[in-house]
């Protein structure tokens, strides 16, 4: 071995070993390998005092895997640091040089959008050296959120009955509070509407003397149909030709969205499955990434790709079919360090990778697929189609929309509504009039925004500049697992403590814990990677703000009073409280820590089955996260357990017993299957 490429994963260093030469090492990190220690003040691992020094550490559980890779190192004649492309990839770099003892001139750093053998090898041939500045934005962004996490978390803790507070967390938990807010105080108004019903289309009352009308009551309403006739005449018809143009290829938010609204997928499935596809599959002779970096705000396209891509469409469209690439401009607080996220080449469809996807990621790649290839096609062209009828001073309005040219739609209609909505040739009728079926009058009210989905809230943030896009879909599951929001029919609502945690955190920190200064905050980030602000000084005016309130919400916030279960303690008869603990809700003496009595919680069993090891019985249990499996109730004597329910039934073939597994029955032991 003459050379080492370290990258984060396994998938990716089997992927990309598999491009390279005899030359060549492929290892992986797995991640991150050090972390901010939990010493020093408040636990930080930060001297705020002195520049905000950070103390990093081995990540628990890396310490053999960094002992491993320094002797790799020490093997190499060259190390090529190739993590992710963005920030964190460039922090875990940074880590990596340090741990591993790499010197300067014994290392190179090479970023890839895509990993192809080709985009791997000019990779090779266009190194460069680590970007401080990127580091520096990476390390500023850690030791805010560690600042933040640490000190609000413990105050909530200690104060009231949540886990945590975090400077992107809370704000995005504020705002599915101030939503929820907002839809409890709405007041409904009401509003009538009618609508004229002919043999072959609808028309909506629209104007009363060529004034919008408005219709706030039912007698208003009963008046105007007392006023009208069966009979109305064709005021004017007006057809105009529209283009409809594609969209952008997706970036990390517009996929989380579309992936949400189309497949069902929540963000952090989305996000797990197009790591797969980016990082490698095997597809029969190679293994190879199908889509870019998945993790960026950007839309742009590469020349190759577009040129690429073209070219495809001509050859099975048709020339009529070749659009050109629509990209917006470029926003402020857009980092735009890479393309968007597209396959790595437009040959392999979908339906050519099916046999080698599970179904889910056939699901994802087929609409990234779509997109990229639609975001090239020519607009869909539409004759849209007014019509006014008019009636004793009223009119009524009726719209039709046909598809005259598919376009892009060709592709990525399955993920785009269109449907054509006829109207009649009036130009070509014999009379100025047509007649209605019936004249139809209804009731409607007002309605608030609606509860934010996961798409919906992504796309929230990211308009508000609130994280970046590796943040939203953790941010998403951290509230979900502090039980700080609840989900019903896919929207979110929010629990009990996430109100309290909101509204304490607004009560002592509602210049921090807000849109705007989050917002500000990514944007100085940005600057600090440009090399446009010092780092230092972002964390010193933050935390010289930050500080003092913490101390005085510690000293002056109310502390929720833990809830009484009716029961007095056994030992001193106090009263029994809940108290929340690592592993969720227990009962506890109200005197602690003077009484350190808790009740033990009584577990309903459930027997499943005789152990097939020894004679005890296979019962239900839990893991410490809550996660179901089955083990013998002997333990430790007997260690018998399984992820998959054992059924007490024997399997026709080699007599073991039979398991309830995912995808039906089968055998534990043999390849039988019900």
């Amino acid at each position: 071995m003459s050379k080492l490429m370290i990258v984060e994963s396994p998938h990716k260093s089997k992927t990309i070993g598999a491009f390279l030469g005899r030359d060549y090492k492929v290892i992986a990190s797995m991640g991150h390998v050090m972390d901010l220690a939990t010493t020093g003040k408040f636990g930080l691992g930060v001297d705020v005092e002195n520049d905000f020094d950070a103390s990093y550490i081995p990540i628990k559980g890396k310490k053999k895997l960094i002992t491993d890779m320094k002797k790799n190192v020490k093997d190499a004649e060259k190390v090529i640091l190739a993590t992710d492309p963005d920030r964190e990839g460039e922090a875990i770099s940074w880590h990596l040089k340090n741990a591993l003892g790499i010197k300067e001139d014994q290392y190179e750093r090479v970023t890839f959008n895509e990993i192809t053998k080709d985009v791997v090898v000019n990779a090779l041939n266009n190194p460069r050296k680590i970007d401080d500045n990127l580091v520096k934005s990476q390390e500023t962004r850690r030791i805010l959120d560690r600042i933040i996490g640490f000190r609000l978390s413990k105050l909530m803790q200690s104060k009231t009955g949540g886990k945590s507070a975090g400077r992107v967390q809370s704000v995005a938990l504020k705002l599915i509070v101030d939503r929820e807010r907002a839809i409890n105080a709405f007041i409904p108004k009401e509003y009538w509407t009618i609508t004229a019903d002919f043999k072959d289309f609808t028309a909506i009352l629209e104007k009363y003397k060529n004034k919008k009308i408005e219709i706030k009551g039912e007698k208003e309403a009963d008046d105007i149909l007392a006023s009208l006739s069966k009979a109305f005449k064709i005021g004017s018809v007006e057809k105009k030709e529209t283009k409809r143009n594609s969209k952008p290829i997706f970036k990390t938010t517009t996929l989380q969205q579309m992936a949400s609204s189309k497949l069902n997928f929540a963000s952090s499935k989305t996000m797990r499955l197009a790591q797969k596809l980016y990082e490698g599959v095997d597809i029969g002779s190679e293994s190879i990434g199908l889509i870019t970096y998945m993790r960026t705000d950007s839309e742009r396209v590469s020349y190759e790709f577009v040129t690429e891509t073209k070219s495809y469409i001509e050859k099975k469209y048709g020339k009529e079919y070749v659009g050109s690439v629509k990209v917006p401009k470029k926003k402020e607080n857009i980092q735009d360090a890479h393309e968007g996220i597209r396959p790595t080449s437009i040959s392999r469809t979908p339906e050519s990778l099916k046999s080698y996807l599970t179904n889910e990621e056939y699901k994802l790649y087929e609409m990234i697929y779509c997109r990229a290839l639609a975001s090239i096609m020519a607009s869909a062209g539409l004759i849209n189609t007014t019509a006014l009828l008019l009636n004793n001073d009223y009119t009524f309005k009726a719209t039709g929309s046909v598809l005259k040219f598919d376009g892009y739609l060709k592709v990525y209609g399955k993920f785009e509504d269109q449907k054509d909505t006829f109207l009649p040739d009036f130009e070509n009728y014999k009379s100025d009039v047509v007649l209605a079926n019936e004249i139809i009058k209804e009731q409607h009210f007002t309605k608030p925004e609606p509860r934010y989905t996961e798409g919906t809230l992504i796309k929230e943030m990211e308009s508000l500049g609130i994280g970046r896009p590796s943040t939203y879909a953790p941010t998403i599951q951290t509230l979900k697992d502090r039980d700080y929001v609840r989900i019903e029919e896919k929207r979110f609502y929010p629990t009990d403590i996430g109100y309290e945690i909101t509204d304490k955190l607004q009560e002592f920190f509602s210049n921090i814990v807000n849109v705007e200064y989050t917002a500000n905050m990514e944007l100085d980030l940005d600057k600090i990677a440009e090399d446009n602000l010092d780092n230092i000084k972002v964390l010193r005016t933050f935390f010289d703000e930050f500080e003092p309130m913490v101390e005085d919400a510690f000293k002056k916030m109310e502390k929720k009073e833990a809830e009484a279960t009716g029961e007095d303690c056994p030992n001193c008869n106090s009263p029994l409280v809940k108290r929340k603990g690592k592993y969720g809700e227990f009962v506890a003496c109200s005197n602690y820590p003077e009484c350190k009595y808790i009740k033990k919680e009584e577990k309903a069993i459930t027997e499943i089955m005789p152990c097939p090891k020894c004679d005890g019985l296979i019962i239900e249990k839990k893991t410490r996260k809550g996660k179901i499996f089955y083990g013998c109730n002997q333990y430790p004597k007997c260690d018998f357990a399984s992820w998959d329910k054992p059924l007490d039934k024997k399997c026709p073939e080699c007599e073991n017993f039979l398991v309830e597994k995912k995808s039906g029955i089968a055998c534990s032991k043999c390849d039988y299957k019900e």
